[in-house]
């Protein structure tokens, strides 16, 4: 299944009731090329454990499942759990979550790292959590242009 054509997208929403949210920021990828060039700048390999914040349907959670030990991935719509044999749903607001005791526990001898395309309208709180956070050794985030200006 390809998870950033249109009409699988579409079909797939469709099937499962859901609505985009515009206060949750979401927004999904649709390129098939950016969900695998976020995935491959992140490093990502079997030693590391990587937290993905929001990741929707997908698509960067598939390109990670196949490069990590585990994947993490935060999401807080309930609507939206894709399921991999080595990522584990936390549902949640990471923006209230304890990262640390996350990363602790889901991450246990790996190199814990963030690779995510991060919903729009809550970039820069994240990101500040995310730079208090003292348990990640990278980050690899996708923003929205106006936020990186």
């Amino acid at each position: 299944m390809n998870l950033c054509d249109y009409n699988t997208i579409r079909d797939l929403l469709a099937r499962h009731g859901f609505h985009f949210s515009k206060s949750m920021g979401q927004n999904f990828l649709i390129d098939p090329e950016v969900p695998r060039r976020i995935a491959e700048a992140s490093g990502a390999d079997a030693g590391c454990g990587v937290l993905e914040i929001g990741p929707g349907i997908g698509p960067l959670t598939a390109e990670l499942a196949q490069r990590a030990g585990k994947v993490g991935a935060v999401e807080l719509d309930r609507a939206l759990l894709p399921p991999y044999p080595n990522v584990e749903v936390v549902p949640g607001d990471v923006l209230k979550l304890d990262l640390t005791a996350i990363t602790a526990e889901k991450f246990q001898g790996l190199t814990p790292i963030v690779c995510a395309n991060l919903p729009y309208n809550v970039t820069s709180p994240i990101l500040e959590k995310l730079v208090e956070s003292p348990c990640f050794t990278a980050f690899t985030v996708m923003i929205q242009r106006e936020v990186a200006r």
